[in-house]
């Protein structure tokens, strides 16, 4: 058995869900995405795919938001309203789109729905840092917003040194490193022990024996969020791999659940819904 010392470990191998541990799950996306068969991608799919395994929020930018951008949302907008106290929205960022300002103006109509940002720089040859991006980062940056943000290792769009000149520049942002800069994981650590506003998701990064070891020994487990990429991957399996790591139970609780109660309970909205979590 797989860590047999852990009885969070034993609980989930016997039930397959962890009853005493409320999950929130900072990394997830929604809805149809090109030609690919995502199985439960609607929300009604994936709440089902939450509720087996305990994940009582999930933070989310459907594919429509992230890619056509134009449509204006409605998918992360209906999904929200119709389930708030499970869902919120990342406001998908593309400044390769003509129409910034009216997006920022959207951004602001619905503070209900949209608790941050999300970009993926590399997707759409665009750096963090792009002057387009400024007015969404200082807005952010007033309103202590999140901003999850897609990374990598060795991108030039998205690496170490756009990821700290960032930091720098709004230090009231929560910046959430997507992936944790993926494969430099020892920068990525020291770079969360630099700066409170940085934290890492672990979505992908157990896809590489020893990547969550590293982070918990560069940072602490404080400083680590949950993420999935839900639909693309099942929570059962991004769970089981934490638990399959070689950190312990009180570093899983802090990943799982006591990091992003900690981090969100400065929000209006999340007070309402913490009895659950």
């Amino acid at each position: 058995m797989i860590n047999s010392d852990s009885e969070l470990a034993a609980q989930f191998w016997e039930k397959g869900r962890l009853d005493d541990c409320p999950i929130i799950d900072f990394h997830g996306h929604m809805g149809e995405n090109r030609s690919l068969y995502l199985p439960r991608k609607d929300p009604e799919g994936m709440l089902r795919t939450m509720d087996q395994c305990n994940v009582q929020l999930l933070f989310f930018c459907s594919h429509e938001s992230l890619f056509v951008s134009a449509l204006h949302r409605s998918v992360d907008i209906e999904a929200v309203r119709a389930n708030p106290d499970r869902f919120r929205s990342y406001f998908g960022l593309n400044a390769n789109f003509p129409y910034l300002e009216k997006d920022l103006e959207q951004l602001r109509q619905n503070p209900d729905v949209f608790i941050g940002l999300k970009m993926l720089p590399s997707y759409f040859a665009c750096p963090i840092n792009d002057d387009r991006y400024t007015p969404f980062y200082e807005y952010a940056d007033e309103k202590n917003l999140l901003f999850l943000c897609h990374t990598w290792g060795g991108d030039t769009f998205c690496g170490v040194e756009e990821t700290e000149t960032f930091l720098k520049r709004f230090p009231n942002v929560i910046f959430i490193a997507g992936h944790a800069l993926f494969g430099e994981w020892e920068r990525a650590g020291r770079l969360a022990k630099k700066y409170s506003n940085f934290y890492l998701d672990t979505c992908a990064v157990m896809q590489k024996r020893g990547g969550i070891e590293i982070l918990v020994r560069e940072c602490g487990s404080e400083k680590i969020l949950f993420g999935t990429d839900i639909p693309w991957f099942d929570p059962h399996q991004a769970i089981g791999d934490l638990l399959s790591a070689e950190i312990t139970d009180e570093d899983r609780l802090n990943i799982l659940n006591r990091n992003g109660v900690r981090l969100l309970k400065r929000y209006e909205w999340f007070q309402k819904i913490r009895p659950g979590l």
